[in-house]
């Protein structure tokens, strides 16, 4: 059976470099934690509050964004989600002129409304765009491109921020991703796009609430989804504080072992949907949540380990890759073709929503971090890659059944 079909190549295509950009935006907020900390003396708990502004947006604005797109169009969302994350990125600059960390801080979070309202769109559009039976293999190929863009946003800090850390190669670097940005805005706006399943007949929210709640795949996915993002975005965003501590690099050095996890995570992204030819999503989620469990606790007590940590702290990024994707679309899939598909969108909205595990766990991994030490504090993913495994279980039982 054809994942991607001939007439959808194109949009696909398009749809699919949105995965790069917020992809982009992500991992250069990641970056940002180290260059605050040095820029403005900063403790850990306050950097951390770049990853509650930028993953808080996402909460906020999932469910407006699924709303916007029920009563317009995929397209629409795309074209939206575009415009604030350019003008978030061109808010930089003013912020660095007024120099001031609060400024930058509704940047970011102007910037990230923008990136959720992206993923609320293109993530479902991706799903409706052929046969629902390949719908999660398709959403692991978009998503396999998430983390170019992760490592095209880490060589954007490598080299024009962190080489040189100052307000000005923050902010300046943000200005031209801005203007890029609304190049491809232009591009989208006069390109040709599939309605997917935006044009039929659509039930209250109340409803479509009411249904989501009920469905159990759904309901403990957004919770897997929520420490799942927690997880990841506090492995990136204490990874180049760790090794400066563990190897006594600088930020540039040390951004070095960043970029490999990063390109490891791409690089398994392809590998493990190669792999969804012949294992189910639901058991390679499980043993991605068992071998990302295993590598953060040797990162958590392996100080002073050297090459160990480093090549378990890569290791993490690896194994966790599919992750995303696959809980989205294990927890969504159903629903996309089921008697109610337009559910879809704002079951989007609220798997997007539980991109808040980056605001919310963040932070207090930040807090571990300051009392702690930055080792102790990687018990914290360790954990919420426990509960993933535990859903992946979960899942894996659930449609094991509906074969029988």
């Amino acid at each position: 059976m054809r994942t991607i079909e001939r007439k959808h190549l194109i949009p696909f295509a398009l749809v699919t470099s949105m995965f790069l950009l917020w992809g982009l935006a992500n991992n250069m907020t990641d970056t940002l934690l180290a260059a605050f900390k040095r820029i403005m003396a900063m403790s850990d708990t306050q950097t951390s509050l770049i990853q509650f502004a930028f993953y808080g947006s996402y909460f906020c604005f999932a469910l407006p964004a699924a709303l916007f797109i029920r009563k317009k169009s995929f397209k629409s969302g795309i074209i939206l989600g575009l415009l604030l994350y350019a003008f978030g990125a061109m808010l930089f600059m003013p912020a660095a002129y007024a120099a001031s960390y609060g400024f930058y801080l509704v940047a970011i979070y102007i910037m990230a409304g923008g990136c959720s309202i992206l993923e609320t769109s293109a993530n479902p559009y991706i799903l409706s765009m052929g046969s629902p039976e390949t719908a999660t293999r398709r959403l692991n190929i978009a998503q396999s491109f998430n983390p170019i863009g992760s490592i095209v946003g880490i060589m954007m800090s490598k080299y024009f921020i962190l080489d040189d850390i100052s307000l000005y190669s923050i902010s300046g670097t943000y200005a031209a991703l801005g203007l890029i940005l609304l190049g491809i805005l232009v591009i989208m706006l006069f390109a040709k796009m599939p309605m997917g399943r935006d044009n039929g007949q659509q039930d209250g929210v109340r409803e479509s609430f009411s249904r989501l709640l009920a469905n159990r795949i759904y309901r403990r996915g957004v919770i897997a989804q929520f420490f799942y993002v927690g997880a990841q975005i506090g492995v990136w965003s204490f990874t180049i504080r760790l090794v400066m501590q563990e190897m006594g690099w600088r930020e540039s050095e040390a951004s070095t072992i960043y970029l490999i996890s990063i390109i490891g995570h791409c690089l398994s992204r392809f590998v493990y949907t190669w792999l969804m030819k012949w294992i189910a999503p639901a058991r390679l989620l499980m043993i991605g949540g068992l071998l990302s469990t295993l590598m953060a606790l040797c990162v958590a007590f392996g100080r002073g380990t050297g090459n160990f940590l480093l090549i378990a702290l890569i290791l993490v990024s690896t194994f966790m890759s599919l992750m995303f994707p696959t809980i989205y679309g294990l927890a969504l899939g159903d629903i996309a073709k089921g008697e109610h598909p337009n559910d879809s969108k704002i079951g989007a909205s609220g798997l997007i929503m539980a991109i808040l595990g980056g605001a919310i766990l963040t932070p207090i991994q930040g807090c571990i971090s300051d009392n702690s030490g930055v080792y102790c504090s990687y018990l914290l993913p360790t954990f919420c890659f426990m509960v993933v495994t535990a859903y992946a279980v979960y899942a894996t039982r659930h449609f094991a059944k509906r074969k029988v």
